[in-house]
């Protein structure tokens, strides 16, 4: 029996560099930051219970800067969701309109959303436990869970667009969008579906996002140069910097796509699926769980090692993880790994956890569509030293032809995804 095959026809993104796949291609070609100072809420002045204010130590993220969910979704439908959920919306929209697709001419029953969020609607449980707090039960607004919980996003992309085929969310930390592009493939190749909304979509910076992984010693403390804060694979990197947005791919079966002459991006030709099982943040030193995962995506696609040309890196800026992804990808390609071209996404975007693995697939179904890589800017004085001595296609754009390429996405808990996405 043939195997089904799966394509990638519409993208749909909106994240610290960009509100649409347009601009934001412009922006990585360019080797742009979208990292700047945090003005969704006063990280300097804080207020606590005891009548005083406090400052945070890292006063700077990847914000969706100029966000404004209408028309897509208007103002009554956006009190009801939680920014996470509007962020995941308007990239659907997009992806949707990208694609050709008119849903309402499909069997909805075909047409599914798998998506992956780390955290939910963060923002609207701190509002609703500070209403609790001042105001008490009786207060609290009716929409209250169904605005914070994690599948928001899935579920009301389903109702948006009419989508009544295989629905679910994944929360796998920050490898959840690369979990659901993984299993959304897998509900197409298996029959299950011809259509797939996939992605992930993140909304932590809160203050209790933000003090969160301040309080876990995670984030960058460059408070003087934001832009210059995400620097992977760098000897002077300090942490990650959190991000907020979505990223949205329309997958569908390949000759559902080729019988409609849709545009095609890329082919999801596999997935690979691990767990560390070492600890619930720190990755494994040796990358074992990591490299594995590369391997299964590799077997699941069909191809060797040495025919892969770029890895999208996960490749975060914290001073572990950098190392331990390198060792990884040292481990499944031996020697080709001298040959291999890594960048990192996250140096101009940060960190959007649950939603980077969408973000970043947009991105790598870009670079093989265009025959361009972008870079991994702030990389000006490489850890070699350190063991990141990889081609990280240093702070300037290459033009290139890459027809087959991983997405690596490892999040918290120890979970490992990597994406093997090639040309058609």
């Amino acid at each position: 029996m043939t195997r089904r095959r799966v394509v990638i026809t519409g993208l749909g993104t909106v994240n610290p560099l960009a509100l649409n796949v347009p601009d934001y291609w412009r922006g990585l070609l360019a080797g742009a930051s979208g990292i700047a100072p945090i003005t969704l809420f006063d990280t300097a002045k804080l207020a606590i219970n005891n009548g005083k204010t406090a400052e945070f130590k890292t006063t700077f993220g990847g914000e969706v800067k100029g966000f404004n969910p209408e028309p897509i979704v208007d103002a009554r439908a956006a009190h009801r969701m939680d920014r996470f959920t509007q962020f995941a919306i308007v990239a659907a929209h997009e992806a949707l309109n990208d694609s050709g697709l008119d849903i309402s001419k499909e069997d909805a029953f075909r047409c599914g959303c798998i998506f992956g969020s780390g955290i939910g609607g963060l923002a609207e449980l701190e509002d609703a436990h500070q209403t609790l707090m001042d105001r008490g039960p009786r207060r609290m607004g009716p929409l209250i869970i169904a605005k914070m919980i994690a599948n928001a996003a899935s579920g009301n992309i389903s109702i948006r667009f009419g989508l009544r085929g295989p629905n679910t969310t994944v929360a796998t930390a920050c490898s959840s969008a690369a979990h659901a592009i993984g299993d959304s493939l897998y509900a197409i190749r298996s029959g299950l579906a011809d259509v797939m909304i996939s992605g992930g979509s993140e909304a932590a910076i809160t203050p209790l996002g933000l003090g969160g992984f301040i309080a876990c010693r995670a984030l960058s403390e460059r408070n003087d140069a934001p832009a210059k804060a995400s620097r992977p694979f760098d000897k002077d990197r300090d942490g990650f910097v959190l991000s907020e947005g979505a990223g949205v791919l329309v997958l569908e079966e390949y000759e559902h796509a080729r019988a409609r002459g849709a545009n095609v991006y890329a082919e999801v030709c596999g997935s690979g699926n691990t767990a560390d099982a070492y600890h619930i943040t720190a990755p494994h030193e040796d990358g074992i769980g990591a490299a594995e995962a590369m391997r299964c995506a590799i077997r699941d696609a069909g191809w060797n090692a040495p025919d892969v040309q770029y890895i999208n890196a996960h490749g975060t800026s914290t001073p572990l993880g950098d190392v331990a992804e390198t060792k990884a990808v040292k481990q499944v390609f031996g020697d080709h790994a001298k040959k291999l071209m890594v960048s990192s996404t996250k140096s101009m975007i940060g960190h959007l956890l649950g939603a980077s693995g969408g973000v970043e697939a947009v991105a790598c179904a870009l670079m093989i569509k265009h025959g361009a890589l972008h870079p991994t800017i702030n990389l000006d004085n490489q850890d070699v030293a350190g063991g990141c001595d990889l081609d990280y296609v240093p702070n300037t754009a290459r033009e290139v032809r890459v027809t087959r390429v991983l997405s690596n996405s490892f999040g918290f808990g120890g979970h490992n995804c990597s994406l093997a996405l090639g040309a058609v």
